[in-house]
């Protein structure tokens, strides 16, 4: 990219700021429930430096966001903020509603997690960026404003950016979205950038790609910026500085550097002894296990004994008959409305045994959730021979898929959105048990009481609903229905992309656990490389449709083949800063020598 002259200005009004940007002392939020106040953010005290990069890490409900958005006033009407915020030695706290719409997007700019909800769907992305310039600088021509709106998308690297201007968001992938909400974000040149969660839900290409993106910006136009992730891979690759959360507490904070490699509190040594690794062992003294994450009395197995039973059953799983077996197997998608007809998966050759772990890996749009749900007959296939649990289901009658369901599972990315919100959660674990005919009244309720046992839920929460329980929790319940049936075949699809490292850890360790006891054959389902690491003991890769590398961990992780495979493998985040420099630096001649575009 070339510089601008805007860009030129923008540094050297940055230049002309003072070291510290923003001062937070003694800052609290509390939220007034059922008649009283709840704390979520606690006696805060830090500085953002200009051009620094501040991580704020911790697990769901720590008080990361809240915190953030209290600067800008952005939290709901039962909320009460305490303490002082000053921006350029400027009180934000009690400052007026137009005082503050006037600092957001000019002063201070939102990056948030999932930008479908944050860009407006009926208006085009160009337009929602001029809106942007101009509401904070009314004398700005129209004229004016789309050239500049346009000199942001190709300054974030917006492919075509004269026709993305047209476009509107629903119309652009995940990774495009998230560009053009970041050039929304510096659209008013701000001085400091708040990102919450921006790459949580992207393929790992994509992340790598966005963090660049970040990166280089934050190099340009030096803007310091507050990121709020639970990705330690990301704080590694980006940060500069990182402030410790647990239930509304900073705990610890300190450089980069000294977080990752001597931390000091309890909570920050687990919550980076759950972070798993790419085939890079752990860090020093540190293994993610339940037992050191939490207060889990029942013994499990650590990441170094997964890999051990992984390797032990490798040798030995071939010799049996598959649980799942795809024979040059093709999947279309059936014309709907406007959109035509397409083959999703074509060509697909694949086995899983009895107590094996195969993971499933490739970018959005590559074909695994296709294959997932082809395996337990919610999609027909167009060619060839699918296997399950030792049936044919090619051309499976629906009474003949109702059979194979019962001996199957799935567990689905998002467990709020398939657990029904009116339903106890003993009712949802229990009605694939009383739809199969298999128990009802006293022993359907015991039946219910073990699955949740199995799970590590206590039988109390049979009576929760789905929106009492954390994503961690519901997670669980998700597994416990998916095994109410003791299932042969088990489905586990993306099941860890938005927990926390802690929450992942115990949910990993749990499914193995559970998969060792009961030796179910699983597909498991994920773009995180790291995790299946842990999990799994072969590794297939998915790209537009087609396997293109299958293999044992060690082949694929630690000897690929194939340079989409080396590509995604490539942009993978490690929790080490120096580590993660030296990824970066490979992965950029990587992209270079292979001539590789990313499309994101």
């Amino acid at each position: 990219m070339t510089d601008t002259t805007g860009t030129d200005a923008i540094i050297a009004s940055h230049d002309a700021l003072p070291e510290t940007i923003l001062e937070v002392d003694k800052l609290g939020v509390d939220f007034w429930v059922e008649g009283e106040f709840y704390p979520a953010a606690i006696d805060m005290n830090y500085q953002v430096r200009r051009g620094e990069v501040l991580a704020i890490v911790g697990e769901s409900g720590s008080g990361k966001s809240t915190s953030s958005m209290a600067l800008l006033g952005l939290l709901p009407e039962n909320a009460r903020v305490t303490g002082s915020i000053k921006l350029l030695g400027r009180e934000l706290r009690g400052a007026d509603d137009a005082t503050l719409r006037s600092l957001r997007g000019n002063e201070i700019a939102v990056i948030f997690q999932e930008p479908m909800t944050a860009l407006n769907p009926v208006y085009t992305i160009g337009f929602q960026i001029m809106e942007s310039l101009r509401s904070h600088d009314r004398t700005l021509a129209p004229s004016e404003a789309k050239e500049r709106a346009i000199e942001l998308l190709r300054m974030v690297e917006m492919p075509n950016p004269e026709q993305s201007f047209l476009k509107y968001p629903h119309q652009l992938s995940g990774g495009q979205r998230q560009r053009a909400m970041i050039a929304q974000s510096i659209s008013c040149d701000p001085l400091l950038l708040i990102a919450d969660e921006p790459t949580t839900a992207l393929d790992v290409t994509v992340q790598a790609e966005v963090l660049d993106l970040l990166r280089n910006l934050h190099k340009r136009l030096d803007s310091a910026i507050i990121l709020i992730t639970h990705d330690m891979g990301v704080v590694a690759d980006l940060a500069d500085r990182i402030m410790v959360m647990k239930n509304g507490i900073v705990v610890e904070s300190g450089s980069v550097e000294k977080i990752f490699h001597s931390p000091e509190h309890p909570y920050t040594q687990q919550l980076l002894a759950a972070v798993p690794h790419l085939g890079l062992g752990v860090l020093e003294d540190a293994e993610p296990t339940v037992t050191e994450v939490s207060t889990a009395t029942s013994t499990v197995p650590s990441v170094s004994a997964i890999r051990e039973h992984a390797s032990e059953a490798a040798s030995v799983i071939e010799t049996r008959t598959p649980v799942l077996h795809f024979e040059d197997v093709a999947i279309d998608y059936p014309k709907r409305g406007r959109i035509p007809a397409f083959r999703a998966a074509e060509h697909i050759d694949l086995a899983i045994y009895p107590g094996e772990i195969v993971g499933l890996v490739g970018e959005s749009g590559s074909g695994k959730t296709t294959l997932g749900r082809a395996a337990i007959g919610l999609l027909p296939i167009a060619e060839g021979k699918l296997t399950a649990v030792g049936t044919d289901i090619s051309n499976a009658s629906q009474k003949d898929l109702f059979a194979i369901r019962r001996r199957t599972g799935i567990v689905f990315q998002d467990p709020a959105s398939s657990l029904n919100p009116r339903m106890p959660i003993g009712q949802s674990i229990g009605e694939p048990i009383l739809l199969a005919d298999i128990a009802k009244g006293k022993d359907l309720d015991k039946r219910v009481e073990e699955l949740l046992s199995q799970v590590e839920l206590p039988a109390s929460y049979r009576n929760r609903f789905p929106h009492e329980l954390s994503g961690g929790q519901r997670q669980r319940v998700g597994i416990a229905r998916a095994l109410a049936l003791a299932p042969e075949l088990l489905v586990a699809d993306e099941p860890t992309s938005a927990l926390d490292v802690s929450v992942q850890a115990r949910f990993l360790d749990l499914l193995q656990e559970l998969q060792q006891q009961l030796q179910f054959a699983c597909l498991f389902i994920s773009h995180d490389l790291a995790v299946v690491d842990i999990l799994a003991h072969r590794i297939a890769v998915m790209h537009h449709g087609k396997l293109v590398e299958t293999g044992t961990r060690d082949e694929i992780l630690r000897g690929a083949q194939d340079p989409y495979t080396q590509r995604l493998i490539a942009a993978v985040p490690v929790p080490n800063p120096e580590e993660q420099r030296v990824r970066r630096e490979a992965r950029a001649a990587l992209l270079q020598s292979s001539g590789a575009r990313a499309e994101s």
